[in-house]
């Protein structure tokens, strides 16, 4: 909710510029809605919802005006016009614009909340329904993982062959039968004929090919029984993914056949013999890494059926270390947040909707984070269109196209849509607003600050890695 200070003027320019009439004027102070959430939980047909801000919206296409909101608001704040439900709170914060006199009551402890609602001296609703910040001593989130130094990397892949799980991808923006100095070939000789630098002691080697079975890149062939390796002494470019090791995999997994010990991922087949799958934990992984084992199945003996296990998480077993014996690129690394984002933040909306621990809230021009919840997954990061927020991964989540109209017959010409775009994609029109598609980048900034739910809207994502 929004408060208004002692020093309120009585200019009432909040209680103009309120799309949803959701501030009064009472003995000589603006006062708003509390956003308890008791219409919420009182409408008969699910009309009310909480948003990403943290305020309540009416959706006018499936409210019929029964008026239950109206009749078990506590401070009589509601109001039914030509069926219109007027009186919530949105949390769009338009109010704190125009006057410098109005707080945002969510940045007070509960009982100033109290005190002040008290100092009105009109009917308080149920004291432990006010919404107020938990205490907290956090001020940063920390995630250990096993990472990669991108500048000491020369991307030669030695880390992804070696990694148990799969949990290491690296892409190589090079010719197919070009040697990436991985190494593999010099693990599996029998003789000890190939050396670091890929140079073969051709009076050693006995042509076991096992180097050319080994190489994950064809780079080996056989001329006159001589081992030809095929060399172009250039670093590549390409790009490096890895398990984050956010524990958000475990989090979702249905059967709790994956699981954090401590700050590692420790996973456990025989219970997927539930017949459950990890489709939610799959299409949540932040940078789309996990996945269902290639080879690995467990069999259901009472629906005689074989059963995918998973895979491609980290099991911080150290292996990528060892192997990454040449430039020390690989790690155990840590990495924090202290849940600050950039100026270049445009109010989308787009972390809090991915945000599966639900520890992001909207607001304009900046978002809080709940660092008690908050695990480091990173995905509000890969998804954020601006990069406000910062990521430790290469992984990229861009929005590939989608769809947005405003419905006419629902929109309140509130304008808040219009001033939310930060690519005036919103335009007036004979006083209509209406979606501007050659400029509209379905950031969904305009569908989230709508009190009226106007918008049909869509969006696409798609994968992008961003190369080193």
């Amino acid at each position: 909710m929004f408060l208004s200070t002692n020093t309120c003027d009585g200019k009432r320019d909040c209680i103009k510029r309120c799309p949803t009439k959701a501030i009064k004027f009472i003995n000589g102070k603006a006062f708003s809605c509390l956003t308890c959430g008791i219409c919420y939980r009182n409408c008969p047909n699910g009309a009310i919802f909480r948003n990403i801000y943290g305020g309540y919206v009416v959706d006018r296409a499936k409210c019929n005006g029964c008026g239950m909101c109206m009749h078990n608001c506590p401070t009589n704040n509601i109001t039914i016009e030509d069926g219109i439900v007027y009186g919530i709170c949105s949390r769009c914060g338009v109010c704190t614009e125009v006057c410098p006199n109005r707080i945002d009551g969510y940045e007070l402890e509960k009982d100033k909340q109290i005190t002040l609602i008290k100092s009105f001296n009109i009917l308080n609703p149920p004291l432990n329904e006010v919404p107020h910040k938990e205490d907290s001593d956090a001020c940063e989130v920390t995630r250990n993982y096993f990472g990669t130094d991108l500048d000491k990397c020369i991307l030669c892949g030695r880390c992804q062959e070696y990694c148990p799980t799969s949990a290491i991808k690296v892409r190589i923006d090079r010719d197919e039968g070009i040697c990436s100095e991985c190494r593999l070939c010099m693990d599996v000789c029998p003789n000890g004929s190939m050396n670091k630098l890929q140079i073969v002691d051709k009076s050693s080697c006995t042509l076991c090919l096992n180097c050319m079975k080994a190489c994950p890149h064809n780079a080996i062939t056989i001329d006159d029984f001589k081992i030809n390796i095929n060399k172009l002494n250039q670093k590549p470019n390409g790009s490096f993914i890895s398990c984050l090791n956010c524990g958000l995999c475990a989090d979702l997994t249905e059967n709790k056949s994956l699981k954090r010990d401590g700050a590692r991922l420790r996973y456990d087949p025989t219970a997927d013999t539930e017949n459950i799958t990890h489709d939610k934990a799959i299409g949540s992984c932040p940078i789309q890494i996990l996945r269902e084992d290639d080879e690995m199945f467990i069999y259901d003996e009472v629906e005689e059926k074989e059963l995918p296990a998973l895979s491609s998480f980290c099991v911080s077993c150290g292996k990528c270390v060892q192997v990454c014996d040449v430039t020390g690129a690989r790690q155990f690394m840590t990495y924090s947040w202290d849940g600050k984002v950039s100026d270049d933040c445009i109010s989308c909306g787009i972390c809090s909707e991915v945000c599966q621990e639900d520890a992001i809230t909207l607001h304009r021009g900046t978002i809080s984070v709940d660092l008690d919840k908050c695990i480091l997954c990173e995905n509000c990061a890969v998804h954020c269109p601006v990069d406000a927020i910062p990521k430790s991964t290469m992984y990229k989540n861009e929005i590939k196209d989608g769809f947005n109209f405003i419905e006419q017959q629902l929109c309140m010409h509130c304008g808040l849509c219009h001033k939310t775009c930060s690519y005036d994609a919103i335009d007036e029109i004979d006083g209509q607003f209406v979606v501007n598609e050659e400029k509209c980048t379905y950031c969904g900034a305009c569908k989230n600050a709508c009190p009226a739910k106007a918008f049909l809207f869509e969006r696409n994502f798609k994968d992008s890695i961003e190369g080193i």
